[in-house]
């Protein structure tokens, strides 16, 4: 039996559940939709790479002023009603997007998603899953985090592609653009269905209040943004998780990569673009378990190190025409340590001497900074892939990604020297 006061571990299950499905389904219409579906969504809304990436970068700009504040919220308000307006707003947007929305609306409607997915979202999640590990399962926790979100974008995607190919003629080529349209509206729906029942089942998984104290007072504590400020191991963490997110954001490529460069066409392309989201439930929760018996900082490095190794290919023109084998072999490489990564962003703060009391602001400064390639890599992207169409311009984006991962790996070690000092200097 429980001690009195603590939570059972069925409603410890729950509640980690409720975090991985939200966790997850906020990000289905702005980002998981393009990553499954981008040769089709540029085609049905007839937007260039470029204009894509534009969209995409107003989401990072709003979503860095959202960073900011969400920190602060974060910190004095409880996670439940937080992440449960901020699915019903996001999923709102959903309906927008089905109506095939001009450029105009489009990106304004990203700018809005900015908002919604990150002011009153993302330090909440991240509060919550820090507090849910508790002192001894930082890896774990943050692992099963973003494995389970993985998970549920891997199982989800692999069912709305077999949805949209089962709306198409048997002969995908022969499909027009109105009923490749009509296809894409359907799955649009079924996202935004999605979305909204994730807020109902996290309302009811969730405790009404919290484990921690709520601090009193004013919402933005700008003494505790200052204390964090001067922390040495944030600013490397966000270094850290810029590059790592540099990486992420390139795997919205694969699926243009395999239809332009491989020569498959979309509904396969997005198969094989697949294998990559498949990888992330392995790697993200392999990292997590690993990091919390070998050490997170340690397996930061390793994972830039597959990262390097997978970009070096795909940049080196190697991979021709018919070759899905070794395509799909190398992207599983990049994706094990992009993924990786990604159960061990914050899982490193312990290690970094990050007070718990200012995670949620101290995740607000590192988000600032790390997720900076939502304002950059879009419309780098599109530039890269529209000025030299064809492999040249995959060749060039992954060319960026291999240095971003080089320069990760050495911002990894620096973290790892950092958190060995302090560890001296307190045993001393």
């Amino acid at each position: 039996m429980p001690a009195s006061g603590e939570p059972s571990r069925l409603r410890r299950a729950l509640a980690l559940t409720a975090l991985v499905v939200a966790g997850e389904t906020i990000f289905f219409l702005p980002f998981v939709l393009a990553r499954i579906f981008r040769p089709t969504l540029l085609e049905v809304f007839g937007l260039t790479n470029f204009q894509l990436g534009a969209a995409f970068s107003l989401y990072g700009i709003v979503a860095m002023a959202a960073y900011f504040f969400g920190g602060p919220l974060a910190d004095r308000f409880t996670p439940r009603l937080l992440l449960a307006v901020a699915l019903v707003t996001t999923a709102a947007g959903g309906l927008v997007l089905a109506g095939r929305p001009s450029l105009t609306a489009l990106q304004w409607l990203f700018a809005y998603w900015g908002f919604t997915t990150i002011a009153l979202f993302w330090s909440a999640l991240i509060r919550a899953t820090r507090e849910w590990g508790g002192d001894k399962l930082q890896g774990a926790a943050f692992g099963l985090l973003d494995g389970g979100r993985g998970l549920v974008t891997a199982v989800t995607g692999s069912i709305v592609v077999a949805i949209y190919a089962a709306l198409l003629p048997a002969a995908v080529e022969t499909a027009g653009l109105a009923e490749r349209a009509a296809a894409f509206r359907q799955v649009v729906l079924i996202m935004t269905g999605l979305t909204c029942a994730s807020a109902v089942f996290l309302w009811c998984a969730l405790p009404r209040g919290t484990s921690f104290t709520r601090q009193t007072g004013p919402v933005f504590d700008f003494g505790g943004v200052k204390r964090v400020l001067w922390l040495p191991a944030v600013w490397l963490q966000a270094f850290i998780v810029l590059c790592a997110y540099v990486g992420f954001k390139a795997t919205d490529d694969f699926s243009l990569y395999a239809k332009e460069v491989l020569e498959l066409d979309e509904v396969a392309a997005a198969r094989v673009g697949l294998v990559s989201l498949w990888m992330r439930p392995i790697a993200a929760i392999g990292a997590g378990v690993l990091a919390d018996r070998v050490g997170a900082g340690r397996l930061t490095s390793l994972s830039f190190l597959f990262i390097a190794a997978g970009s070096v290919v795909l940049a080196s023109g190697t991979i021709g025409p018919g070759m899905v084998t070794m395509f799909a072999l190398t992207i599983c490489t990049a994706s094990l340590g992009i993924f990786a990564l990604r159960g061990l962003y914050y899982a490193i703060m312990g290690e970094g001497g990050i007070p718990l009391a200012v995670t949620g602001t101290a995740v607000g400064v590192v988000s600032v900074v790390g997720y900076t390639p939502d304002v950059f890599m879009g419309p780098l992207m599109g530039a890269l892939l529209d000025s030299s169409p064809g492999e040249a311009g995959h060749r060039q984006v992954f060319a960026v990604v291999a240095g971003f991962a080089l320069a990760g790996l050495g911002a990894s070690w620096w973290f790892r020297r950092l958190a060995r000092a302090r560890d001296v200097a307190g045993a001393v």
